[in-house]
C-alpha cells in the first residue's frame, strides 16, 4: 500500500530556544526563487554579491569570505580538516559542549589535541591559553566565541594577539553570535571564522558562512590536490599532505568561489539565496543597531526571569546577549514546563546538555525574535506555566520587569 502522508501543516511555533529560531519572512521568500545553473553568469554574480555582503557581516577585508554548503558544523569541519594534517598540534579552548566538539573533530583529523580547560559557566583566562601555546607551539588555536551550552561569550581579542605572537593560526566558531553580537574578524586577528544562519542571522540551518585570512589561505593552498576528474593542465599541487575530506576541502572550494569556478560541487542555490538575504537584512538594519537590539532583548529576558525569583546561570559579566540560561528551581519539573510551554502556548525554549542537563532552561532572543513582543509573550507564558506548577511569585512581575527594560 502506498503511503504519501499528509501535507506539512504544523502550528507556527515561537522558537525561543538557543536555535534554530523563526526564519525572517524575507529569507523564506528568497528561498522560493527559481533555481539557476551554477555557472550561469547571473548566479555567479549572486555568489560574488554574497561574498561582499559577508565581508561586511564578518567585519573583515578577507578576500576568501563565502559559504560552505551544509549546517554550521559543516563549516567548522571544513575549517579544521583543511588546516590540520595528522600529527599537527592544535590547542582547543574548552569551557562547554562546543569546545569539546572542536576537540573531537580535531582528533578525527589525527591532530594532537591539547585542551585549555575552563569551568562551565565561566570563560577561559587568556593567560592560561598563552601558557599552553608557548609550551605546545601549535599549528592552530581553536575556540568558540559564544557557546550556547553554557551561554558564555569568550573574549577573543587577547587570544588573537597570543596567536600572532606565537605564529599560530586562530580559528573561531561564531555560529551562535554572528549577526547578534559583534564578530570583528580583522580586529580579533582571527584567521578562520565560521558561522551559521539558524541563530542571530535569522535563516534556516543549512549554510555556513566562512571567512579565511590570506595567511590561512596560503597554508590551505599548500595542501591543494585537485581531484583527478576535474584537474586541468597546468594545475600545480601543493607540497603538503592532501586534505582528508573531498567535500570539505577548502582549497578546492576556494577555487570554486574564485574566477576559476572549479566544478567542485553543485552549489546549494536555495541556501545561497537564503544566506544572501540574511546578510542583506542584517546590513540594512545596521550592525550596531542590530547588536543593541539583541542586547536589549537579552537584558529584558534576564530582568524578567529574575523578577520571577529565578536565577541566571553563569558569569553574567561574560554572558552572551542572545541566549540566557535559567536555573530550574527546586521542586519544578523542567521538562514538564517546557512541554507545557509548547502544548499550551506554542512556544519552544531549550533544555541543556552534559553537566547542565535537567538543571537549566535556555531562552534565546535572536533575529526576528529579539523583539519586545516575542520576549514578553515568552515571559508571560512562562509565568502562567510556573504558577500552574505551584511555583510562587508575584503574578506579572516578569513581564513588568521586561517592559521596564524596553521602556
Amino acid at each position: 500500500m502506498t503511503q504519501t502522508f499528509g501535507e506539512l501543516d504544523h502550528p507556527a511555533r515561537l522558537l525561543m530556544g538557543p536555535g534554530p529560531i523563526n526564519v525572517h519572512p524575507r529569507v523564506l521568500r528568497a528561498m522560493s526563487v527559481q533555481l539557476l545553473g551554477q555557472f550561469d553568469p547571473e548566479f555567479t554574480g549572486y555568489m560574488n554579491e554574497t561574498m561582499a555582503l559577508y565581508r561586511q557581516v564578518f567585519q573583515t577585508q578577507n578576500r576568501w569570505t563565502f559559504l560552505i554548503d551544509g549546517t554550521s558544523r559543516a563549516a567548522i569541519e571544513a575549517a579544521l580538516v583543511s588546516v590540520l594534517a595528522p600529527g599537527d598540534d592544535v590547542v582547543v579552548v574548552n569551557a562547554g559542549r562546543f569546545g569539546l566538539l572542536l576537540s573531537e573533530i580535531a582528533e578525527r583529523c589525527d591532530a594532537k589535541v591539547t585542551l585549555v580547560e575552563g569551568e562551565w559557566g565561566k570563560v577561559v583566562d587568556p593567560q592560561a591559553v598563552e601558557d599552553v601555546v608557548k609550551r605546545v607551539r601549535p599549528r592552530l588555536v581553536a575556540c568558540v566565541h559564544g557557546d550556547t551550552s553554557t551561554t558564555m561569550a569568550q573574549p577573543i581579542e587577547a587570544i588573537g594577539e597570543i596567536c600572532r605572537r606565537h605564529d599560530a593560526l586562530l580559528y573561531v566558531d561564531a555560529t551562535a553570535t554572528i549577526g547578534g553580537m559583534s564578530v570583528p574578524v580583522d580586529a580579533w586577528q582571527a584567521d578562520i571564522v565560521t558561522g551559521g544562519l539558524q541563530k542571530c542571522l535569522g535563516g534556516p540551518s543549512g549554510s555556513g558562512p566562512i571567512t579565511i585570512s590570506d595567511r590561512a589561505a596560503a597554508h590551505i593552498n599548500g595542501r591543494k590536490h585537485v581531484e583527478a576528474g576535474i584537474a586541468t593542465a597546468g594545475v600545480v599541487s601543493g607540497a603538503g599532505r592532501r586534505i582528508a575530506s573531498n567535500y570539505f576541502d577548502l582549497a578546492m572550494i576556494m577555487d570554486y568561489w574564485s574566477d576559476k569556478r572549479l566544478n567542485h560541487h553543485t552549489e546549494a542555490a536555495s541556501m545561497l539565496y537564503a544566506a544572501r538575504e540574511c546578510a542583506r537584512v542584517v546590513l540594512e538594519e545596521g550592525l550596531e543597531a542590530r547588536f543593541a537590539r539583541h542586547a536589549q532583548a537579552g537584558a529584558a529576558v534576564v530582568a524578567g526571569v529574575e523578577a520571577m525569583g529565578l536565577s541566571v546561570y553563569g558569569d553574567k559579566a561574560h554572558k552572551m546577549t542572545n541566549v540566557t540560561a535559567v536555573l530550574i528551581p527546586p521542586g519544578v519539573d523542567g521538562d514538564r514546563v517546557r512541554s507545557r510551554m509548547r502544548t499550551d502556548f506554542e512556544i519552544e525554549i531549550g533544555t541543556a546538555f552534559g553537566p547542565l542537563a535537567g538543571k537549566v532552561w535556555r531562552i534565546g532572543a535572536m533575529g526576528v525574535n529579539a523583539k519586545k513582543h516575542a520576549v514578553l509573550t515568552t515571559l508571560a507564558a512562562l509565568e502562567a506555566v510556573l504558577r500552574g506548577e505551584g511555583y510562587g511569585f508575584t503574578a506579572g512581575a516578569g513581564v513588568d520587569a521586561a517592559l521596564g527594560v524596553f521602556a
